[in-house]
């Protein structure tokens, strides 16, 4: 008894440690992307929506190829989307292959308003 009670204790403690690790995971909609830049050679992408909104994706290493060269998205959902830690990106040129990092959505760009209704 007492050491199936420490199985369900650690098992709990477990559960508590893994919650911040299941938050909640962005998507953005690649035909949304209005415009991208890179930043930090290589190292982050900016995207700013048809919407104004922006996001931040800090590549999960530095993609130094970025800075000379566009990419194509290698995408694995039918619907177009870019999850968070999901996908990655080749850079054209070099073929560098580069993963994408957690999105950020910062505010929206100076100047940008949602559009009309």
């Amino acid at each position: 008894m007492r050491k199936a009670l420490t199985l369900v204790l650690a098992a709990a403690s477990l559960a508590v440690a893994a919650a911040p690790a299941l938050a909640a995971t962005t998507c953005i909609d690649t035909r949304n992307i209005k415009e991208q830049t890179v930043e930090g050679r290589g190292a982050a992408l900016l995207f700013t929506m048809k919407d104004g909104t922006q996001y931040r994706n800090r590549l999960k290493g530095a993609c130094p190829d970025l800075m000379f060269d566009p990419f194509i998205w290698v995408i694995r959902n039918p619907d177009n989307t870019v999850c968070d830690n999901m996908e990655t990106i080749r850079v054209i040129r070099s073929g560098e292959i580069c993963q994408i990092g957690t999105f950020e959505k910062l505010s929206r760009a100076p100047g940008n308003r949602p559009p009309a209704p």
